[in-house]
């Protein structure tokens, strides 16, 4: 019986569901023409072999923590809670155009980076470990472009980020009581974005995720490095790239 009443209202109701659907798909043809006869800016931007631009990258970064075979053997320590903190870079971008859909980019920039651990002992009692460093790095990426629709086209990258510490400090006073961090770093990266065309330029929201593959942690012993065996940096980024 529903099944019935449901066709029947269909069968009277066919006219007023043929001329929305009608409706609908003129919207939609609609749509894809103003996409197609848009004026576009900079028409030929992408056809150039060489172009330039600078970045501006808010992020969050922290360590991922692996624990060492004394931290089971500690009775006192109860974990050690690494926490995200947000920092920023500025770099430089060099775009090498490979065919109308790839690009090779590589983009320099200094970035100024903070992490925490947090060690809860059994005793509710807490201790914190921060490392604030200001790295240079070098990211080297692949862009694969969707086709230009107006002036808007969306991107993905991947790619890998080598990276040297330029200045460091450790909030604990004595070297023998402070972790060891090591001054260097590589990263695996990926991320997608946006490019809108403007008249005179073109602007690139891009959101960006790096997994340290290096690890972090340095040789010497200390209180704080002896309950962990590895640490890595994961970042969350936001970049504002202007071309």
């Amino acid at each position: 019986m529903q099944t019935i009443d449901i066709w029947h209202k269909f069968f009277v109701h066919r006219h007023k569901i043929i001329a929305l659907a009608i409706v609908l798909l003129a919207c939609e043809e609609s749509h894809a023409q103003l996409f197609r006869w848009a004026r576009q800016h900079n028409p030929n931007y992408d056809e150039r072999k060489i172009s330039y631009g600078f970045s501006i990258g808010l992020h969050s970064t922290a360590y991922e923590v692996s624990y060492s075979d004394l931290y089971v053997a500690n009775t006192t320590l109860h974990s050690v809670v690494p926490e995200y903190i947000p920092g920023f870079s500025l770099g430089f971008l060099v775009n090498y155009r490979l065919n109308e859909f790839f690009d090779l980019r590589l983009m320099p920039k200094a970035g100024f980076y903070s992490h925490r651990l947090t060690y809860n002992f059994v005793n509710r009692t807490t201790q914190s470990q921060q490392v604030e460093t200001t790295m240079v790095e070098f990211p080297l990426l692949l862009k694969f472009k969707s086709m230009r629709r107006g002036n808007v086209r969306m991107y993905m990258v991947g790619g890998f980020t080598p990276a040297i510490e330029a200045s460091g400090k450790n909030d604990v006073g004595t070297a023998t009581d402070a972790i060891p961090i090591l001054k260097r770093n590589i990263s695996l990266d990926a991320g997608i974005g946006f490019d809108f065309y403007f008249p005179l330029f073109k602007f690139s929201p891009e959101i960006r995720f790096s997994r340290g593959i290096a690890d972090m942690l340095g040789d010497t012993p200390s209180v704080y490095k002896d309950p962990l065996s590895r640490l890595n940096t994961n970042t969350f980024g936001i970049y504002l790239i202007f071309q």
